[in-house]
This record gives structure tokens, C-alpha cells and sequence, in this order.
């Protein structure tokens, strides 16, 4: 259990993936405009990842590996299989948030389903490829990696409408300052590297 906890607080704040690998930053700039389209956004981020992470470990462990139910190695198709299986769970995210909250739905407009190409889903399912991860460890690596993508978007849209009613000089308004304020946080983040969470 304490193993898990660690892999989630780890790919949540120290392995970030918005803030330490910069994966996501189409949607993660231009849905942090507002506190509640990014609310939102990052909801369904942790959902997608949730789901997809465990779903792309069973097809990477049962399909496409030499052990697998083919035994042959097709490991060739796991980007295909990886967006598919991505692109059904955002589908399926899209016609929810369509039915229960249409205003959100229009607030995000093109970005939600864009979370299917979203580049720190798809990375976090390849990061756990590569970390040989397991079942359990593999839902823990996704339900943080999504917390911590919806805290970093979460946090950025708070500070960029509280800087609306700042004095920014004009050449930083803007994505500027948006940037300048991701490299911040990023730093921020980093600041927690090398720290053991198992003794905790």
C-alpha cells in the first residue's frame, strides 16, 4: 500500500507530467484561463488517465507482449491500441459533460475532445510501459499523474485570473505570462525531487 501511495504522490507533484515533462501544454494554456473550465478539464483528465492507464496495461500485458495471448511480440501496434483505447474513454467523457453540465461543454469547446490527442495521456501510458509497472501500480501511476495534471492547471488558472487586475507590462499579457508562470511553477515542483515518500 505504502509502495502505491509513493508512485501516486510521486507522479503527482514530483514527476508531474504538465509541469516536470511538459506533455499536454496545447489544452493546459488555453483552458487555464478560467478556474472553472480548467476545474473541469482537469476532472476529465484524471478520468481519462484513470481508466486508460489499467485498460492499456491489461492490452500492453495480455495482447501485444511475447507472453501474451498470441505469443508472438506486437508491440508494434501499441500506439495504435493506446489511442484507441483513448480516444473510446474521451468519447465517452464527452457525451457525459455534453448531458450534465452543456455549459462547461461549451466553455471548453474543442479541447475536450482534443484530450485524445492530448500528448500527457498517451505519455503517461508509455511511461508506465517503461516502468514496469503492474496493475495496481499502474492505476496509482494514472490516478496521480491525472491529480497532478488537474492540480498544475487548477492552480495556473487561479493565478491568471487574479493577474488580469495586475499592472503586466504589454509585451508579457497574455501566453507571456503564462509561460513565465508554468516555468515558475515548474521550478516549484521540481523543488520536491529526491524526497523518499515510502518512510512518510
Amino acid at each position: 500500500m505504502g509502495e502505491l501511495a509513493n508512485i501516486f504522490i510521486k507522479s503527482a507533484f514530483i514527476e508531474n507530467l504538465a509541469l516536470a515533462y511538459f506533455l499536454g501544454m496545447c489544452s493546459f494554456l488555453a483552458v487555464s484561463k478560467s478556474v472553472k473550465t480548467a476545474f473541469g478539464l482537469g476532472l476529465a483528465v484524471i478520468f481519462v488517465l484513470g481508466i486508460t492507464m489499467p485498460i492499456n496495461w491489461m492490452i500492453e500485458t495480455y495482447l501485444l507482449s511475447e507472453n501474451g495471448v498470441f505469443s508472438t511480440d506486437l508491440t508494434f501496434l501499441r500506439f495504435i491500441l493506446f489511442i484507441a483505447v483513448i480516444a473510446s474513454m474521451v468519447q465517452l467523457v464527452e457525451m457525459v459533460v455534453e448531458k450534465m453540465s452543456p455549459a462547461l461543454y461549451n466553455s471548453l469547446g474543442i479541447f475536450l475532445p482534443l484530450i485524445t490527442v492530448n500528448c500527457a495521456i498517451l505519455g503517461g501510458s508509455l511511461f508506465m510501459v517503461s516502468k514496469e509497472y503492474n496493475f495496481g501500480e499502474s492505476v496509482a501511476f494514472g490516478l496521480g499523474g491525472g491529480f497532478g495534471w488537474f492540480v498544475a492547471i487548477v492552480a495556473i488558472a487561479a493565478i491568471r485570473e487574479k493577474i488580469k487586475y495586475s499592472n503586466v507590462p504589454p509585451a508579457m499579457r497574455g501566453l507571456g505570462m503564462a509561460f513565465l508562470l508554468t516555468g515558475m511553477m515548474g521550478m516549484a515542483f521540481m523543488g520536491l525531487m529526491g524526497i523518499d515518500f515510502v518512510n512518510f
